[in-house]
């Protein structure tokens, strides 16, 4: 037989899309090619298998071998069709058996002595071979990743012919299964709330903004516990659910170069970019698009740090994410889409010394302008709560009294995020559409002329005006109302009233 047939994935995206590698050998002079659209990495797995092949004890047959990557307009990448690449060729030259190939999808790069090296994108390929149900055989280092799909078998194999042992049934390798995938669970090693002196109108804002996903700006100078706070933020969400574990896993899976790590499952991310990050780094991108750190983000926190700092433009391309929860990349041949539904902690200092209104300022009124318009308005505007850190007495940094810890705060989110999924058919308040605003967010007469004034004078815009109304129902979930009262209107409004003088 010359022709054999092995399935295999190539990443798109966070797609694990479907490829027949076909090695088809004739006679003539000894040659190898490739075709199928295979970038570099892929045309060099041809030195790589031969190597392989001899140092594993087989025999690289001396014909002329064409391997088709199907489909042909499906741009392939890395080092992962090397296994694919290998058994095709051992079994079309007659070494290893045929029967049963079409139960698997193979993936796994190859050293040159045979062994199998870890890839990218194991949790995508395992999702989409449950779906087929066919087996999946992947290198060892990739086992636990794997492990996290359930219902579908993993052959985990450390060396190329342990997997041709196996197709022989010379010696069987066991499959691992797994019956259920494992719980999310809040890590232990977050940075409790307790630990920051203080600012009770801070965690009063980051309690609101954990309960409904909204995003929170914090504004103050250096050294008020800005970035303390920001990470303790973590430890306020509710445990992830099933869903969310895994759409965040899989993102980890083609971003990291050795797959998803298994101790991570669960974890909410918490992403901190330096401020000298691109465009690219942030939301995503390069000539085989790869999510950048607003996807890597999903269902977790991105902390920016020195807000203004960023370059203006790289800040502005968050703006269509923050209201769709997703990026589509395009490139000349295709389009990329990833999900990017994260929840923005933004952190900056009042002026360019960061002590304004202090005798140690010397910032002018010019630099004090400029300095802030590196923010745009229709960015702050997307964010919900705008607070203000200040400086702390002395006394009260000494102060025993350390306020409530995250569990205790934790617990009250969980149960306002209870309340919002069951009553928002599974969102939380901050993704609300407009017509959801109105079932869910009414208000009195006497509310509604209160936040019209407030609007006015703060000269704030109808997508404010909305923002709003969404952090009021979400402190009114976390006081358990069913309507919302004027003192959660008054609350939300409080949220608002730094942005004007943050803006000009």
């Amino acid at each position: 037989m010359s022709l054999a047939v092995i399935h295999s994935r190539a990443q798109v995206g966070i797609e694990a899309l479907p490829v027949t590698i076909e090695v088809h050998l004739t006679n003539g002079l000894p040659a190898l090619s490739i075709v199928g659209l295979p970038e570099a990495a892929v045309k060099e797995s041809k030195d790589r298998v031969r190597s392989a092949l001899m140092n594993s004890q087989y025999i690289f047959p001396q014909q002329r071998i064409t391997i088709n990557l199907a489909p042909a307009d499906l741009p392939k990448e890395g080092g992962r069709f090397d296994l694919p690449i290998a058994l095709g060729i051992l079994a079309a030259s007659g070494q290893v058996g045929l029967d049963g190939l079409e139960n698997y999808e193979f993936v796994g790069e190859l050293a040159l002595s045979g062994e199998l090296r870890s890839v990218r994108g194991v949790l995508p390929l395992g999702l989409a071979a449950r779906q087929l149900q066919r087996a999946v055989v992947v290198p060892q280092q990739n086992v636990d990743e794997a492990q996290m799909i359930s219902d579908v078998s993993i052959f985990p194999i450390r060396h190329l012919r342990d997997i041709c042992h196996h197709l022989d049934n010379i010696e069987i390798i066991t499959p691992i299964f797994s019956a259920k995938t494992p719980e999310p669970i809040i890590p232990s090693h977050i940075p409790d709330l307790s630990d920051v002196r203080g600012q009770h109108h801070a965690k009063r804002a980051l309690e609101v903004a954990a309960a409904g996903g909204h995003n929170l700006l914090m504004v103050g100078p250096p050294g008020t516990g800005k970035t303390m706070l920001a990470s303790r933020m973590a430890g306020l969400l509710p445990p992830m659910t099933e869903i969310e574990a895994l759409d965040t896993a899989i993102i980890a899976s083609i971003a990291r170069q050795n797959g998803f790590e298994a101790k991570l499952w669960g974890v909410r991310p918490f992403r901190i970019p330096h401020h000298t990050a691109s465009g690219v780094a942030l939301v995503g991108g390069g000539s085989q698009p790869r999510p950048g750190e607003i996807s890597l983000a999903h269902h977790g926190i991105l902390f920016l740090d020195e807000l203004p700092e960023f370059d203006k433009r790289v800040l502005e391309v968050l703006r269509e994410p923050m209201e769709s929860g997703n990026i589509t990349i395009s490139r000349a041949a295709r389009q990329a889409e990833f999900p990017a539904n994260f929840q923005l902690i933004a952190a900056m200092n009042p002026c360019p010394c960061g002590y304004l209104g202090d005798p140690r300022c010397q910032c002018t009124t010019d630099q004090v302008r400029r300095y802030r318009a590196k923010v745009s308005g229709p960015l702050l505007d997307r964010i919900d709560l705008h607070i203000e850190v200040p400086n702390l007495p002395r006394a009260e940094l000494r102060s025993e009294n350390r306020g409530e810890n995250s569990q205790t705060v934790r617990e009250r989110v969980v149960q306002a995020r209870q309340t919002q999924w069951q009553r928002n058919q599974g969102k939380a308040n901050s993704n609300l559409e407009n017509k959801e605003i109105d079932q869910f967010c009414q208000l009195s007469a006497n509310d509604e002329l209160l936040l019209d004034k407030a609007i006015e004078q703060l000269g704030l815009s109808a997508r404010a005006w909305h923002r709003i109304l969404k952090v009021a129902r979400t402190i009114a979930d976390l006081a358990d109302s069913e309507s919302i009262k004027t003192q959660h209107l008054t609350e939300a409004i409080t949220y608002r009233r730094l942005e004007r003088g943050t803006t000009r």
